[in-house]
């Protein structure tokens, strides 16, 4: 039995938590980096198949390759960020489950099947995506996550002679709490969720 995380944590992780635009000239480690991949590389994914590969973009180099890619309106605020986190999909993960899931052959499940392969890498890239910034804002870090780039040029530039395909981007850092927006609504239970 776990006991429930108190309140000042869940607001941490969810209540207080805003997807940030602007950012405080603050650095972020690469032992900070490795820390977020360490808390959630062990949450669940279908048959541990982990597809997600990370490029953390921090270098000027790095972040002169990305720009070209990023939408007009993205392009500021992700040069400006610490660091972005390029979630990819890996196409080839199921090359890894003999190690990742050995207790079953479950690389023949997906072998040949490439349509599996792909709604299976997407899925659970996306929400190895989503875990890196519960892990990221656990840690102290806040989070800018976005789509609004073009995949194709990220995935010349970072991902290229891979299988691996952008996903979607993350800029992380610490927010500057001062550039946010009003908060926006959020559904209901009623209107988002059923218990039948």
């Amino acid at each position: 039995m776990h006991a429930p995380l108190d309140d000042k944590a869940l607001a941490q992780l969810f209540v207080n938590a805003r997807t940030h635009n602007a950012w405080q000239p603050r650095a972020v480690s690469d032992v900070q980096l490795q820390a977020i991949y360490e808390a959630m590389k062990w949450a669940p994914t279908s048959a541990n198949c982990s597809p997600a590969r990370i490029v953390f973009v921090k270098s000027v180099d790095a972040k002169q390759k990305l720009a070209p890619a990023l939408a007009e309106g993205n392009r500021a605020k992700t040069l400006a960020a610490p660091v972005t986190a390029i979630i990819g999909s890996d196409h080839a993960f199921h090359e890894k489950l003999p190690y990742l899931f050995p207790h079953a052959d479950a690389k023949s499940w997906f072998d040949g099947n490439q349509p599996l392969i792909d709604t299976t890498a997407f899925r659970n890239a996306t929400l190895q995506g989503a875990y890196l910034m519960l892990a990221a804002r656990a840690l102290g870090l806040d989070c800018g996550p976005m789509s609004g780039f073009d995949n194709a040029k990220v995935d010349a530039a970072f991902f290229d002679g891979t299988q691996v395909r952008s996903n979607f981007l993350i800029n992380l850092g610490y927010g500057d709490p001062a550039a946010l927006f009003p908060r926006s609504p959020r559904l209901s239970f009623a209107e988002a969720c059923q218990i039948v």
